[in-house]
């Protein structure tokens, strides 16, 4: 097995692996709104709704699904789902929470002992295709469903995803500062490089024609990039 494959197979199971302390993070965010005392029984409630939810959004999209849905899907009552969310809105504010703090949480993750500079880069470039290869349906709602948003919540997302794009400029800027990356428009570079991971999974289609799998289009990307940061002046 090619190491990149290998490299993904491992991220997948370490992501596997922090389920539990994700969807205990996501509940420490949410507990004003969630009447479950048992901890691991909220944790496992959480993790049905925000997948069941994340499914219905795929099939049907978010505003055409009811919470009456979302009971089919899921397998709680009414008053079940009532326990962890009151409306849509409340529904919206979870599952952007849960994707943003997963997303978060995996690049530090992924960059906290690697090396400034191109180690740096690349492993917060493969974090995010793999977790978007893992998690397509959260990253097509985020990206798809931003724009029908209410302000309030639309707001939050456009400030979530700043932060995301922020990690990418930090690393980019720390890299420039040490000498290890050529001068350039960090903040620009920064958001370039998000233009480009989300080209593969709003249009994975286009590249699964070409035959083109997650690890070599990482490592396309990790290699266009080198390729300028290690350009002349």
């Amino acid at each position: 097995m090619p190491a990149a494959s290998t490299e993904f197979t491992r991220f997948r199971a370490a992501l596997n692996l922090s389920r539990d302390e994700l969807y205990g993070a996501l509940l420490q965010e949410s507990q004003d709104h969630i009447r479950i005392k048992k901890r691991a029984v909220a944790i496992r409630g959480l993790e049905s709704i925000v997948e069941a939810t994340l499914r219905l959004a795929a099939s049907k999209g978010f505003h055409a699904m009811s919470l009456r849905d979302l009971c089919a899907e899921s397998g709680f009552s009414i008053g079940g789902v009532y326990a962890y969310i009151k409306n849509k809105a409340d529904l919206i504010r979870l599952i952007q929470n849960y994707g943003f703090l997963l997303t978060r949480r995996t690049l530090l993750d992924a960059t906290r002992s690697a090396a400034p500079g191109r180690e740096k880069l690349e492993a917060a470039i493969r974090a995010h295709l793999f977790l978007s290869e893992i998690m397509p349906d959260w990253f097509s709602f985020s990206f798809m469903e931003a724009r029908n948003l209410p302000p309030a919540e639309k707001r939050r997302a456009v400030s979530a995803a700043r932060e995301i794009e922020d990690i990418f400029f930090g690393i980019l800027d720390e890299g420039m500062e040490a000498g290890l990356f050529r001068r350039a428009d960090a903040r620009l570079l920064a958001s370039l490089t998000k233009a480009l991971m989300q080209d593969w999974y709003l249009k994975r289609h286009k590249y699964r024609r070409q035959e083109i799998d997650v690890n070599t289009y990482a490592q396309s990307v990790c290699d266009l990039l080198q390729s300028y940061l290690q350009g002349p002046p």
